[in-house]
C-alpha cells in the first residue's frame, strides 16, 4: 500500500480511493493495522531529526570572518609569547559566540511556544468507534471526522461533506472559503490546489459544515509539507550587517598585513634585529584588530532583541534587527496588519428611492441600529432593506455563536447588521435546494431556497460586475421596476463611490430565473485601520522607507484605503493588479516598482515576484506574510516578518521576525531599533578606530624614528583594555535618538569604514598623537632623561584623550549637551570606573610598580585635563558649525544609518 497524492486522489471516486488506501468508511482501521502503517509511514509530524544539535549550532557561530580573524590573532600572539593578548582575544571570542548562541536559542524557544506544527488532536474512526487522538498518530487510510471550527489534521479525500466550507487562504491564496463535495474531479481543474474541491488539506480551517475524509498523505508528504520542504531548501540571505562585518574583517586583515610589511621593511632598511622587528610588527597588527567590535555588535543586537520582545516582536536571528534599520521598502499585507481584521457593515444602498442607510456602532454585536436620513429604520418602514437582508441571510453560511462569528467574516458581518435592523435569521424557515459556491472566476455565490409557502428563489451575492448583468429589474415594494442603462450606470457610480471611501462592496439580487433577477442593493463593509498605523507609515516615509500595500481588494477600495493610511497619492503613485503582474517580465516589473505603492487583486504567489523586483531595483526589502504560500517570499526577503496570531507555522519558520500581535506599528518600532543599533555600532567603531590608529601611529613614529618608547608594554595593554573595554562597550547601549527616523536608510552596499568615518578617525587620531607627543617632548626635554614621571605624564595624557574622545563619540551630529550628559548611565559608570582605575595606576604603590608610574601633582592633572579636553571641544565646535540647513542635509546623507 502507498500514499496517494492529493491530485491523484481528487481524480478518483471515493470507493477507488478507499480501495487503494485499504480504508473502511464504517469501521476504520484496526489497531494492528495502525501500528503497521505507523512503522511504514512514520508519525504525522515534521521530523525533529533535522534539527541541529546544540554543539553544532554553537560552533557555527565561529564561521564569521571577524571571529576567524580574531582566532588567527590569538594564535599569532601565542606563537610570539604574548599570552596576555592571546587570553584577552580568546575571552572576547568566547563572550561574543556565547551571547549570540544564547540569544538565538532563547528566540527559538520563544517561537516554539507560539508554533504548533500540526493540530494537536482530531476525531478518528478506528475499530468501528470514534476516538479522540493526537494528530501525530494519524496514518494513511484513517477515517477522520471534522466539523466547523476544526483544523484539518492531514490531507484528506472527502467521503462525506455536508455544507462544508474550508478556509484555504493560507495555502491557496483564495480569500473566500472553498465549498467542498465528494465527487471525483477529472476536468483539469484538479491541477491547481484551489480546484481540488473534494480534498481537505492539512492545516486549513473548517469554516462551515461537517464531514469525513480518508487520510491520503501525512506530514511532509502533504501539500503543507511540500511547501515546508521547499522553504527549507531556500538559503537564508545574509543581512546587510553581516555583509558589512565580513567586509570589515577583510579590510582589517589587509591593514594588519600591511602594518607588518611596512614595519619589517623599515626595520630591514635600518639594519635592526629582524626577530625583534617582527615581534613589534605582530604586536601592532594584533592591536589594530578591534576585538571589542564583535562584543559590541552582539551585545547591542541582543539588547535590541530583548527590547523588541517587550514590544510584541520575537526576533529569530540577531542580525535581523539591524537589517530592518537598512530596509528601504516594507511590503505589507493589508488585512490584519494595517487593519484590525474586524470586518463590519457600515453602509447600505437600495436603488428604490436611491436610499442610503448607515449602520451605527458597527463593531458592537448587541447594540446599534440602521439609520436612514436621520431616522431609525426597521423592516416595516423600509421593506427594500428588509428584502436585501433576507437574501443576505439566505445566501450565507456563517454562524454567530456566543458573540463570535464562525465562517466567512463578511457573511458574519451581514448577519450582525441584519440583527441591528431588527430581523432574525430566516434560514431555519427556508430549505436550501442547491448552492453554487463563490469562486474567483465566477465572483458570485448563489443558492436556491424554498420558503414555507413560496416558489423557490435564486439568491445571489458577489461582486457588482458579476451580479448586475444577471439582473433585469430592481426591487420595489409594490413590484419590480425594469433596470434601464441609466439605472445600471447610477448603481455602478454608487459602488465606485463607496469603494473610494475604503469600503468593500457587495451586491445582492434574487429572482425566479437566472439572468432575470431583481437587483436588491449594495452593502459596504470596512476593516478599520489599526490605531497608530497612519503615524507609523508617515514616520517611515519621512525616514525614506517606502511602504507598499499588498491586498486582494478591488482597485478603488485598495487605493482609498491606501490614501486614508497616507501611503498612496494617486498624483504620483501607481497601483498594479495581479493579472498585470502575470504579464510583466522581471525587468519590466523591476523598472516599474519605484512608483508602485499598491498591489491589488493579488495572490500569495505574486509576493515572490514583487520581492525579486524590488531587490533587482537595489532595495532592501522587508516582507510580511502569514500563509503557507508566503513562506518562500518570507525566506527570499531580506527581512521576513511573520504574523504571530494569524500566521501559519511554516510562515513563522521561514521568517526572521514574528509579530506576536500582527501589528504594523511593531515593524516601525523594529526599524527604529535597527537604525539606532547601526548608529551605535558606528559610534563605537569611530571611537575604537581613532584610539587604535592613534596608538599605532604613536608607537610606529617612535619606532621608525628611533625615539625611545613613550609607553611601556603594560601601559599599552591598559590602553588596549580601555579601547575594547567598558567605555567602548557602553557606546553600544546609547539610548535611541528620537531623530533617528529622520535619517534615510543606510546604503546596504556601503562599507562600515566610509570616507566620512576615515576623515573623522584621522582628524581625531592626529590630534591625540600630536598632544601626546607634545607632552612626551615637553617632559623629556626638561632634563634630557626619560623617567617614570615622563612616561606617566604621557600615559595619562593618552588615557584622558581617550575618555574625552569617547564622550564626543556618543553622537556624530548632536552636542553632548543636547542628547544629555547623563542620558547614558552605563557610559558614565564606565568612564568613571576607567578614570578611577587610572588614578589607581598613578597613586597605588603596587600598581605603580606594575605599570612603572609615579604620583603626579594636582597641577599636572589640571594641565592634562585642559590639554586633552581639546579633542572634545573641537568636535563640539564641528557639530555646532554643521548646524545649518545645507550642512545638516549633507550630514544626514553621509551619516545615513
Amino acid at each position: 500500500m502507498q500514499e496517494l497524492s492529493s491530485e491523484g486522489a481528487s481524480q478518483l471516486p471515493v470507493d477507488e480511493v478507499l480501495h487503494a488506501l485499504k480504508g473502511h468508511p464504517d469501521q476504520g482501521l484496526s489497531e494492528q493495522e495502525v501500528a503497521r502503517r505507523t512503522h511504514m509511514f512514520g508519525p504525522n509530524e515534521f521530523g525533529e531529526e533535522e534539527q541541529e544539535p546544540l554543539w553544532r549550532k554553537y560552533l557555527e557561530q565561529f564561521k564569521e570572518p571577524l571571529i576567524l580573524l580574531l582566532l588567527g590573532s590569538a594564535a599569532v600572539s601565542i606563537l610570539m609569547g604574548q599570552y596576555d593578548d592571546a587570553v584577552s582575544i580568546t575571552l572576547a571570542i568566547v563572550i561574543v559566540v556565547t551571547v549570540a548562541f544564547v540569544q538565538e536559542y532563547r528566540s527559538e524557544k520563544s517561537l516554539e511556544e507560539l508554533t504548533k506544527l500540526i493540530p494537536p488532536r482530531c476525531h478518528v474512526l478506528r475499530g468501528g468507534h470514534v476516538h479522540d487522538i493526537l494528530a501525530r498518530d494519524l496514518v494513511p487510510g484513517d477515517i477522520v471526522a471534522f466539523s466547523i471550527g476544526d483544523r484539518i489534521p492531514a490531507d484528506l479525500r472527502l467521503i462525506e461533506a455536508v455544507d462544508v466550507e474550508i478556509d484555504e487562504s493560507s495555502l491557496t491564496g483564495e480569500s473566500e472559503p472553498s465549498t467542498k463535495h465528494t465527487k471525483a474531479i477529472a476536468d483539469g481543474s484538479q491541477r491547481q490546489l484551489a480546484g481540488r474541491h473534494n480534498m481537505a488539506f492539512l492545516g486549513t480551517l473548517v469554516r462551515a459544515g461537517r464531514g469525513r475524509g480518508v487520510v491520503t498523505t501525512t506530514a511532509e508528504k502533504s501539500e503543507f509539507g511540500l511547501i515546508f520542504r521547499m522553504m527549507k531548501e531556500v538559503e537564508d540571505p545574509r543581512t546587510p550587517l553581516q555583509h558589512r562585518m565580513d567586509q570589515l574583517g577583510k579590510q582589517l586583515s589587509v591593514f594588519s598585513f600591511a602594518v607588518i610589511g611596512v614595519i619589517l621593511l623599515v626595520g630591514l632598511l635600518q639594519g635592526r634585529d629582524l626577530v625583534k622587528m617582527f615581534a613589534i610588527a605582530v604586536s601592532l597588527a594584533v592591536a589594530a584588530i578591534p576585538e571589542g567590535l564583535p562584543i559590541v555588535v552582539t551585545v547591542t543586537l541582543a539588547l535590541g532583541v530583548m527590547r523588541m520582545s517587550k514590544k510584541n516582536a520575537i526576533v529569530r536571528k540577531l542580525p535581523a534587527v539591524e537589517a530592518l534599520g537598512s530596509a528601504t521598502v516594507v511590503c505589507t499585507d493589508k488585512t490584519g496588519t494595517l487593519t484590525e481584521n474586524n470586518l463590519t457593515i457600515t453602509q447600505l444602498y437600495v436603488h428604490h428611492n436611491e436610499t442610503f442607510a448607515e449602520v451605527t456602532r458597527p463593531s458592537y454585536i448587541n447594540s446599534g441600529c440602521v439609520v436612514v436620513r436621520g431616522a431609525v429604520a426597521d423592516p416595516v418602514s423600509h421593506p427594500a432593506i428588509a428584502r436585501l437582508f433576507t437574501t443576505g441571510s439566505l445566501c450565507n453560511n456563517a454562524i454567530v455563536r456566543d458573540g463570535k462569528i464562525l465562517g466567512n467574516p463578511l457573511e458574519g458581518a451581514l448577519l450582525l447588521a441584519m440583527h441591528k435592523f431588527g430581523l432574525d435569521d430566516v434560514r431555519d424557515k427556508h430549505t436550501r435546494l442547491s448552492e453554487q459556491p463563490f469562486s474567483s472566476a465566477a465572483k458570485v455565490m448563489s443558492v436556491v431556497c424554498a420558503g414555507p409557502a413560496a416558489t423557490p428563489l435564486i439568491h445571489l451575492k458577489g461582486m457588482l460586475e458579476a451580479v448586475l448583468p444577471q439582473c433585469s429589474t430592481f426591487f420595489a415594494p409594490d413590484k419590480p421596476t425594469p433596470l434601464t442603462d441609466k439605472d445600471r450606470a447610477d448603481i455602478a457610480a454608487v459602488a465606485t463611490k463607496m469603494a473610494r471611501t475604503g469600503l468593500r462592496v457587495l451586491a445582492l439580487a434574487c429572482g425566479q430565473e437566472a439572468g432575470q433577477l431583481s437587483f436588491l442593493g449594495l452593502v459596504g463593509a470596512i476593516d478599520p485601520p489599526r490605531a497608530g498605523v497612519c503615524d507609523s507609515i508617515a514616520a517611515l516615509q519621512q525616514a525614506g522607507v517606502m511602504v507598499v500595500m499588498i491586498t486582494g481588494d478591488m482597485m478603488e477600495t485598495a487605493e482609498a484605503i491606501g490614501e486614508s493610511l497616507g501611503l498612496f497619492d494617486r498624483r504620483v503613485h501607481r497601483s498594479l493588479d495581479g493579472s498585470t503582474l502575470d504579464t510583466m517580465s522581471p525587468a519590466a516589473l523591476a523598472a516599474a516598482v519605484h512608483t508602485v505603492r499598491i498591489f491589488y487583486r493579488t495572490a500569495p504567489k505574486h509576493k515572490l515576484d514583487i520581492i525579486r523586483a524590488f531587490k533587482a531595483a537595489g532595495h532592501i526589502v522587508a516582507m510580511t506574510g502569514d500563509g503557507v504560500n508566503d513562506a518562500l517570499a518570507l525566506k527570499q526577503a531580506d527581512i521576513g516578518v511573520a504574523m504571530g496570531r494569524s500566521g501559519t507555522d511554516v510562515a513563522k519558520e521561514a521568517s526572521d521576525m514574528v509579530l506576536v500581535d500582527d501589528n504594523f506599528n511593531t515593524i516601525m518600532s523594529a526599524i527604529e531599533e535597527g537604525k539606532s543599533i547601526a548608529h551605535n555600532i558606528r559610534n563605537f567603531l569611530r571611537f575604537q578606530l581613532s584610539t587604535s590608529v592613534a596608538a599605532l601611529t604613536l608607537i610606529t613614529i617612535s619606532t621608525v624614528a628611533g625615539f625611545p618608547a613613550p609607553l611601556n608594554a603594560m601601559q599599552i595593554l591598559w590602553i588596549n583594555i580601555l579601547m575594547d573595554g567598558p567605555p567602548a562597550q557602553s557606546l553600544g547601549v546609547e539610548p535611541v535618538d528620537p531623530d533617528v527616523m529622520l535619517v534615510p536608510p543606510r546604503n546596504a552596499k556601503e562599507s562600515m569604514i566610509t570616507k566620512h568615518l576615515i576623515s573623522c578617525v584621522v582628524a581625531t587620531a592626529s590630534l591625540i598623537v600630536a598632544g601626546t607627543l607634545y607632552v612626551f617632548w615637553r617632559e623629556t626635554t626638561a632634563d634630557g632623561l626619560i623617567t617614570a614621571r615622563d612616561t606617566t605624564m604621557t600615559f595619562t595624557t593618552f588615557v584622558c584623550f581617550d575618555m574625552f574622545n569617547a564622550l564626543s563619540c556618543r553622537s556624530q551630529t548632536k552636542s553632548i549637551f543636547t542628547i544629555g550628559l547623563t542620558s547614558n548611565r552605563a557610559f558614565l559608570w564606565a568612564v568613571g570606573g576607567s578614570l578611577l582605575g587610572q588614578l589607581g595606576v598613578i597613586y597605588f604603590p603596587p600598581l605603580q610598580r606594575v605599570f612603572q608610574t609615579e604620583a603626579l601633582a594636582l597641577t599636572d592633572l589640571v594641565f592634562i585635563l585642559l590639554l586633552t579636553s581639546s579633542v572634545f571641544i573641537l568636535d563640539e565646535t564641528r557639530k555646532f558649525l554643521s548646524r545649518n540647513p545645507r550642512a545638516i542635509a549633507s550630514s544626514r546623507h553621509t551619516e545615513a544609518v
